[in-house]
């Protein structure tokens, strides 16, 4: 779905409220209501917002939005993170990208890379570097999710486990201001955690729409982190933590606070 200028920002207007209302937005947007509620059905349909009697509201904690709808949220800051990430990565390494839309701009960045070794389990990230000629590309076996071509289950757990590779790029779905980093689906969270233990140096590349929503299944910490790359971060306890722990936080925004 192509999201119009109208549609972001109900979107951001969900976000801050929490609902957003047709008569409200008609009068906000100087349309009819008919127009909101097209609207509003188009968002709902691509599970960006719930519809409720009279608006519509965000998605619940233990949904997850579909995978085209979540490529477009937020795509110009992915874009960013995900050069920022590539620029951490020489040449002549190996590293894990995992599930995710933002790791998948991780994974366009780095078709200009030399002699790297990566493992994912994300058909989409393989598909786009397996075209490079000075990129190997491993993919773990394991249950492909038909929703967004990740590989997850205990097979691709036990295959994440036999590398030790030196970086490691993974997504989140939500992240807490206690520091804590969540995904909605537990088999893939459990690839998560082993691509953690497995990796010198661990990336967590996220928008700054992931400390505005919820997710029911813990990754880990930030401390588990040791570098943390988004488009802002606006929690002064939350940069603190990273601070504390030794994370570096890099922050693409040029309005960055």
């Amino acid at each position: 779905m192509f999201l119009s200028d109208r549609q972001a920002k109900i979107i951001e207007m969900a976000k801050s409220a929490g609902r957003v209302l047709v008569d409200d937005l008609a009068v906000h947007f100087s349309v009819t209501p008919q127009t909101i509620r097209k609207d509003l059905n188009d968002l709902c349909d691509a599970q960006l917002l719930n519809r409720i009697h009279g608006g519509a509201t965000l998605p619940r904690g233990t949904e997850n939005m579909r995978y085209e709808a979540r490529r477009q949220m937020a795509a110009a800051e992915k874009q960013a993170i995900g050069a920022a990430a590539a620029q951490l990565i020489p040449n002549n390494s190996s590293l894990f990208i995992n599930i995710g839309t933002t790791t998948e701009a991780v994974g366009e960045a780095l078709v200009d890379h030399k002699e790297l070794m990566v493992v994912t389990n994300n058909i989409n990230v393989a598909n786009t570097l397996r075209l490079v000629d000075d990129i190997d590309v491993v993919i773990a076996g394991g249950v492909v999710r038909q929703s967004d071509g990740g590989i997850v289950g205990e097979a691709a757990v036990d295959f994440i486990r036999q590398f030790k590779v030196d970086y490691a790029v993974i997504g989140a779905s939500a992240i807490d201001p206690d520091g804590s980093i969540f995904d909605y689906d537990f088999r893939e969270v459990k690839v998560a955690q082993a691509i953690i233990a497995n990796a010198r140096h661990v990336i967590l590349v996220a928008d700054s729409s992931k400390f505005e929503r919820t997710a029911p299944v813990r990754i880990g910490q930030i401390s588990q982190i040791h570098t943390f790359i988004t488009d802002r971060c606006e929690w002064a306890e939350f940069r603190g933590m990273c601070e504390q722990s030794g994370v570096r936080l890099i922050e693409t925004s040029e309005t960055a606070c």
